[in-house]
């Protein structure tokens, strides 16, 4: 079933905050494979002009992919999650994410297509800081694959 056009332009309320963790990132770095100290050491993110460490530029994927949640779980839309996978991933950045930012993330869904039978929803999460600001912008591109035929 394609996905209703109608929702073309739906914003959803925004997330609860999300607190960014020292711990977090760290683990996140050590998982993704990069030693940058900005990511571990308060020094280093200090004489880079940061006042605390920093996130790595996916670590907001997190937060958004599970923000966009609200949306692939919304049931008038008529997205078969079964046969979802991430098509893409990019992200605009304001300023790097640090410990102790509390972010909130508003998704729009920013457009749907149908191509070979294949629906593919694009997603904006625009995420914010607990002062209002904007940290980041980022766009999740979802492919529900066609249906195969008997």
């Amino acid at each position: 079933m394609a996905l209703d056009q109608s929702f073309v332009g739906r914003t959803y309320p925004p997330t609860a905050p999300y607190e960014v963790g020292r711990e977090k990132i760290r683990e996140f770095a050590e998982a993704i494979g990069d030693a940058n100290p900005a990511y571990t050491d308060r020094s280093a993110a200090a004489e880079l002009g940061h006042p605390d460490v920093i996130a790595p530029p996916t670590f907001v994927f997190a937060i958004t992919f599970k923000a966009a949640g609200e949306v692939v779980r919304d049931p008038k839309l008529g997205l078969d999650y079964s046969r979802v996978v991430h098509g893409d991933q990019r992200f605009a950045y304001v300023r790097p994410v640090r410990a102790g930012d509390r972010l909130t993330v508003t998704s729009t869904i920013e457009a749907i297509k149908s191509l070979a039978g294949n629906d593919v929803l694009d997603i904006r999460g625009e995420v914010h800081d607990e002062a209002g600001e904007h940290v980041v912008t980022a766009w999740t591109k979802l492919v529900a694959r066609a249906a195969e035929e008997a």
